[in-house]
């Protein structure tokens, strides 16, 4: 059965869906040629060689394709990029550009029937545009009345607590910097951005155990741990360059244990196309592979908890007892709790044997020196807190933070996510932030928290907040339950994208709603009559300068920081505390204030003059000090919690393909995978497939079960026999998102449990509507029962 599909561009057929066989490498010369492919495509020959070989230099500008750090400005390469970082240049310094034209011929009607691939494609936003309420097209208009707009609007709110600010990890610090600082002037803590939906179990579950919420490792420490253990991530597709830094780690004698449902090409063999051996040999990087069940990693980790209290008790140098006695809390209530362990529910949880577990931990034992890694695999469960604090307790008890080649290293997927948490975009920022903000810009900010993602949805939806701004992202499509969250947008008031890109938040907007183009990061920056840089910290809590080469795609594209400062003016005024026009005309302004207020930054701009720049302080990591309540770092315990999946039912998790970046589909190619042109599929165990009655290429609608008995659909997926876990599935998102529900949250972190869904297959529904089968709820808002009782967590 084909499956029905809207072509983006005349020359790309997304109706030959064709599956291949799975590949056991990344990189290498395919790499280098899709790379190059992709690159002149969009950008020409001349364009191509100014953005690539600027890319990640200390002279030139960051990558947007994920925040892996950069080695020292001696060690870098020529090209010092990957695949994917190609694709995300070429996707922004695209020659493609939609006028206003674009918008007279396409309607909102029109363009709510195009996918985001189509979207996308279309090229670079180049002029301010604005939907009227009641109208059917975007139409232009000027940037000076663009910001009267918005300030008519939230001036016209009855409390600024019904306005919203979302943040993509994409904003650079100093416009992350002045963003918050104008919503705090206006008065709102609601500051929801894109780590509410990733990592912010990472930055929960770190805080309360070693008092800050960010990864204690350098790139150093990574090349020389004796054992990296990977968790929960896919390095060849969303981190490619970190596969160079674990093919040094190997170099240098290092052990690898990966840890996925999923078996990932970058993990058996990187082909690295910075040499002609490891272009043409290639390097083996995981030693061991424990394929566990979705949502197994907690039980996995208390196991491995269990075998290394055995192997201490018996006498052997596992722990650190002097580190755990000076520098930790809560050790004997942690180990009293593991030292009995039910191997008959782990082996259940995780799909493991007892003997596998044992001989990962014995990698553990042997190694003095471990870093432990973990990406969205592990932090979008309803448990996800638990099992981070789960890694953080097997490091304290081994001492492996605060000496070399060892730590936590979190590793984020957006370029500044990390740095814009930094900058103060949070809506939980604590009091001394809030205190500093006042003693130097003289402004009154509120103290009481505000919204996250997900309440600032629900918000939207009960007509509680009716104004939402965006600074970069795709929030429709990134959110969760996307039909609940498309109609929560389409109530607002007025919505503001600030988007280099046309996307699905465009099209699902406010009555009314305007597109801000800002420059990209590979563009220059001629703000005030100077030529401007910008700062972005990695995941590794090191802070350098971007500046980009190439001329704007547009006359009338303003800067990130230039369309905050104007906003700011439209809706506070010229004569406050704050000097928005000084902001606007000299980031370096912005960085005297960073260097004041912004805790561990003092020389901020001095600093960021180093080729390079320079790294934040981490007590932890330089100190082995932890400023959490206790004054060390605390050992946690947590309740083993296991996914009950009734029969006949799948564990589903979402995940990128390889031609993606988060919302951003780059192409129709997960080549690692054998997924060429097409994207609704669902990846399947065999036996799953002959067991449930399906055929492999069946076309099947999923529709997700949960715990209060609602249920949601997505449409139209093909049926792929695919290396899972018996019981588990995989399919991409966004296309998956629609079956996460709003009330489906990981535990104190309120993050989308996008890793952990029951689902069931159905035949496909027959009578698709015009949403062109992209998922809805199922019943009515009191939800839909299921036929058999809702899974439980014990």
């Amino acid at each position: 059965m084909a499956l029905r599909r809207k072509t983006p561009m005349d020359d790309i057929d997304e109706n030959d869906l064709h599956v291949g066989s799975l590949k056991h490498e990344a990189a290498g010369v395919t790499a280098v040629a899709v790379a190059m492919k992709r690159s002149l495509q969009q950008m020409g020959p001349y364009r191509t060689a100014r953005t690539l070989l600027k890319l990640n230099q200390a002279d030139g500008f960051d990558c947007q394709g994920c925040a892996w750090p950069d080695p020292d400005p001696e060690h870098r390469h020529t090209a010092e990029f990957c695949e994917n970082g190609a694709k995300a240049v070429a996707e922004e310094a695209t020659k493609r550009t939609v006028s206003p034209s674009f918008f007279a011929e396409n309607s909102l009607a029109d363009l709510q029937d195009r996918s985001d691939y189509w979207l996308g494609h279309q090229g670079r936003l180049v002029h301010p545009v604005v939907r009227r309420a009641g109208g059917t097209h975007y139409e232009p208009i000027s940037w000076d009345d663009a910001f009267a707009l918005i300030g008519e609007h939230l001036r016209g709110l009855d409390s600024p607590d019904e306005a919203v600010f979302y943040t993509s990890g994409k904003v650079s610090n100093e416009a992350a910097y002045v963003y918050q600082l104008f919503a705090r002037s206006y008065g709102t803590n609601n500051m929801p951005d894109c780590s509410n939906m990733c990592h912010e179990s990472t930055s929960v579950a770190l805080a309360e155990t070693i008092g800050i919420g960010k990864g204690s490792v350098s790139l150093d420490d990574v090349h020389h741990a004796k054992l990296i253990v990977i968790s929960g991530q896919n390095p060849g597709t969303n981190h490619p360059r970190m596969l160079s830094a674990l093919e040094e780690a190997k170099r240098n004698g290092a052990k690898i244990l990966a840890i996925n449902p999923l078996p990932e090409a970058g993990l058996m063999k990187f082909k690295n196309p910075q040499t002609v051996k490891g272009m043409t040999v290639g390097q083996g990087l995981a030693d061991t592979f424990l394929q566990i069940r979705i949502n197994g990693d907690l039980a996995l980790w208390q196991a491995i908890g269990h075998v290394l209290l055995e192997a201490d008790a018996a006498g052997q140098d596992v722990f650190d007892h002097d580190f755990i006695d000076q520098c930790t809390v809560g050790y004997e209530e942690w180990a009293a709790g593991l030292r009995v362990l039910d191997w008959d529910r782990v082996e259940s949880a995780t799909g493991l044997s007892q003997a596998q577990i044992r001989e990962a931990a014995q990698m553990l034992v042997e190694s003095d020196a471990t870093v432990h890694c973990w990406a969205m695999g592990i932090t979008q469960h309803r448990n996800s807190v638990g099992t981070i604090k789960e890694f953080v307790n097997i490091a304290l008890a081994q001492g492996n933070i605060g000496k070399p080649g060892a730590g936590l290293c979190p590793v984020r997927g957006h370029s500044n996510v990390q740095g814009d948490r930094t900058m103060g975009i949070w809506e939980k920022v604590p009091d001394h932030f809030l205190d500093a903000l006042e003693s130097h810009h003289g402004i009154t900010p509120p103290r009481e928290h505000g919204l996250d993602t997900v309440d600032s949805i629900r918000a939207l939806r009960d007509g509680k907040a009716k104004v939402f701004v965006a600074m970069g992202g795709n929030f429709v499509s990134a959110a969760p339950d996307t039909v609940v969250t498309e109609e929560a947008m389409e109530q607002a008031e007025l919505t503001v994208q600030v988007t280099t890109k046309l996307n699905r938040s465009h099209v699902k907007c406010g009555k009314t709603a305007l597109i801000l183009p800002p420059l990209g990061r590979s563009e220059k920056d001629l703000t005030g009559g100077r030529e401007q840089r910008v700062t972005v910290e990695d995941s590794m809590s090191a802070v350098h300068a971007s500046k980009g080469p190439l001329q704007p795609a547009g006359p009338h594209l303003r800067s990130e920081v230039d369309i905050v400062c104007s906003i700011a003016e439209a809706t506070l005024g010229t004569s406050g505390p704050v000097p928005w026009s000084d902001y606007r005309a000299d980031y370096t302004e912005i960085r005297r204030a960073i260097s004041i207020t912004v805790p561990g930054c003092g020389a901020y701009d001095e600093k960021v003059d180093q080729p390079g720049g320079f790294v934040l302080p981490h007590p932890p990591r330089d100190t082995r000090t932890f400023p959490t309540k206790q004054e060390k770092a605390v050992f946690s315990v947590v309740p083993m919690s296991v996914l009950e999946v009734p029969e006949g039912r799948l564990l589903l998790q979402t995940m990128r393909s390889h031609d993606q970046f988060n919302t951003t589909i780059y192409g129709l190619s997960d080549r690692y995978r054998g997924i060429e042109n097409g994207r609704r599929v669902i990846f399947m165990h065999e036996d799953d497939i002959r067991d449930q009655g399906w055929s492999e290429g069946d076309v099947v609608d999923l529709v997700s079960e949960w715990e209060d008995g609602t249920e949601r659909r997505a449409a139209e997926f093909r049926i792929v026999r695919f290396d899972t876990p018996r019981g588990c599935a995989a399919a991409y998102y966004p296309e998956t998102n629609p079956l996460i529900p709003l009330d489906s949250t990981a535990e104190s972190s309120n993050t989308p449990t996008s890793k952990g869904v029951i689902i069931r297959l159905v035949p496909q529904q027959q009578d698709q509507d015009a949403s062109e089968g992209r998922g809805d709820a199922v019943g009515s808002d009191e939800g839909h029962k299921s036929d058999v009782e809702p899974h439980v967590m014990s």
